[in-house]
């Protein structure tokens, strides 16, 4: 819901148009989801986890053409004339991106919430230092939500892993691409803010 309202906010040069299309879809996915009831994402309900991972994947490319069209426009020199819009895109951007990579990150780290609550996969995709000290931690710790919300935004401001280490090539690539977006983001929208301030 958090993606999906700073979706709506973008200014009209970066929203997919029509813009109340893809908050519009990813409204109807979060409502089929719900309908699908809370049970069903907890266990093995795949039409629950095919409308999760449609939801997730609206939301990302969503932010990936208003990213695209942010960079596009500061290179251009179309878009970033005034420092405070300019920041505030790139912020509803910047945290979307933060959202979007943690719910990938929860979505596939083990199969996903109901495979790990199954223990279908005993091996990690990423390791939590809860796992690597099991005495800092309950004996049936599992990572929730906020620990997945957590490693995306260290991910996202450091640009590279932090406590939490990439185990399977494609939690490595992930956390690769959103480094990259965040850094480019990062670096063109303040330096084009600086440069309108002075």
């Amino acid at each position: 819901m958090v993606a999906i309202a700073l979706q709506s906010v973008l200014p009209d040069q970066l929203a997919v148009r029509p813009q109340w299309l893809l908050p519009a879809l990813s409204v109807l996915l979060l409502v089929a989801l719900v309908i699908l009831g809370p049970g069903a994402a907890s266990t093995h309900h795949r039409h629950a986890r095919k409308v999760s991972l449609a939801l997730v994947a609206v939301v990302s490319a969503g932010n990936v053409l208003s990213a695209a069209r942010l960079i596009r426009g500061i290179v251009a020199g179309t878009v970033g004339d005034q420092a405070a819009a300019l920041l505030s895109a790139g912020a509803a951007i910047y945290l979307t991106n933060i959202v979007v990579f943690s719910l990938w990150y929860w979505e596939f780290d083990r199969g996903g919430p109901a495979a790990r609550a199954a223990g279908t996969s005993p091996h990690p995709d990423l390791l939590f230092p809860q796992m690597t000290s099991p005495d800092l931690a309950p004996p049936d710790w599992e990572p929730a939500y906020v620990d997945y919300l957590y490693l995306s935004f260290t991910n996202a401001t450091a640009f590279s892993p932090t406590d939490v280490m990439p185990l399977k090539t494609w939690a490595k690539l992930t956390m690769l691409v959103q480094s990259a977006v965040s850094l480019v983001l990062v670096t063109l929208v303040v330096a084009r803010a600086v440069n309108i301030l002075h």
